[in-house]
């Protein structure tokens, strides 16, 4: 049981580092994606960054500010998480906190220091939005696989839905979107809107593969060593149902455990235990309702 306590906090110690490692290579492939195709085209992102980059043509248009070079919205962006920053802090749990935190530090050091060609690399501005799209979107993708938020809305979204279960994240999304780019159409022109919630659309298509989080599933394991449903409470913070069985031909005495996580979450905690017992028997079913006390994350 020791031996296996240790192990277990090896495991957990190892993934914090490997979580940290993917929220910053996300955050680096996301300001790449930004500074590399889509402000050479001038178009703009959704969000608390897509309203920094308002807020800079606003700044140098009109009050005749010279960055030198430098891309303020990095900056800008960084300001507006604060308050966010603060609400992961007090209401979302040390582990959240500690990952957006790198996250949004990540997202605006890069943002800053990556300069964006004065000509866009792709000619054609299409293919900059569904190319700056795919990146973004990947960079999106891993960073929230890694239990990381780009801040803002993703905060946002993750406290009122613990608060509220109903609650939904894509209208807040969609009106805060809405308000960013009706003031691109005022500042600019349609054509700017058009391609800029085309790539929208492309990052968040991606991200969606490739952070698969919301789908839920009833994970279900048979097991004959103590200490794996430790696992799951440190690791997912997960509740666990367990039980006695015996084995109907071998009529051994087995372990059954019983837990309902998002498939992410699934594929972590189904390679952890195979650590701790390679003959591990795992049954996990996809596409479940859950109705009662379960916390859903984002």
């Amino acid at each position: 049981m020791k031996k296996n306590i240790i192990e277990i906090k090896k495991i957990i110690k190892k993934k914090v580092f490997k979580d940290l490692f993917f929220i910053i290579a996300g955050s680096f492939l996301f300001s790449v994606a930004i500074n590399f195709f889509i402000v050479p085209s001038n178009l703009y992102n959704g969000g608390f960054l897509g309203l920094s980059q308002v807020i800079r043509y606003i700044l140098a248009k009109y009050f005749y500010i010279n960055f030198g070079g430098f891309d303020i919205s990095g900056v800008l962006y960084f300001l507006m998480n604060i308050p966010t920053v603060y609400l992961a802090y007090t209401k979302l749990g040390k582990s959240f906190f500690i990952k957006t935190m790198v996250s949004i530090l990540a997202n605006s050091i890069f943002l800053s220091i990556i300069r964006s060609p004065e000509i866009s690399i792709l000619k054609d501005i299409l293919s900059s939005c569904i190319i700056g799209g795919i990146v973004a979107g990947f960079g999106m993708g891993i960073t929230l696989r890694a239990g990381g938020s780009g801040g803002g809305l993703d905060v946002i979204g993750v406290y009122y839905t613990k608060k509220y279960p109903d609650f939904s994240v894509g209208r807040i999304s969609i009106a805060f979107n809405l308000f960013v780019y009706g003031t691109c159409a005022l500042l600019f022109n349609i054509q700017t809107v058009i391609y800029s919630i085309i790539y929208t659309a492309f990052s968040y298509l991606i991200c969606d593969k490739t952070h698969y989080q919301n789908i839920m599933v009833t994970i279900m394991i048979f097991t004959k060593v103590d200490g794996i449903e430790n696992l799951i409470f440190n690791k997912l913070n997960r509740g666990v149902t367990s039980w006695q069985g015996s084995g109907a031909y071998t009529r051994e005495d087995t372990k059954v455990l019983l837990t309902v996580a998002s498939k992410y979450e699934a594929n972590v905690i189904r390679k952890n235990i195979k650590k701790i017992d390679a003959n591990a028997f795992i049954i996990i079913n996809e596409g479940v309702s859950v109705i009662g006390n379960f916390e859903k994350r984002l």
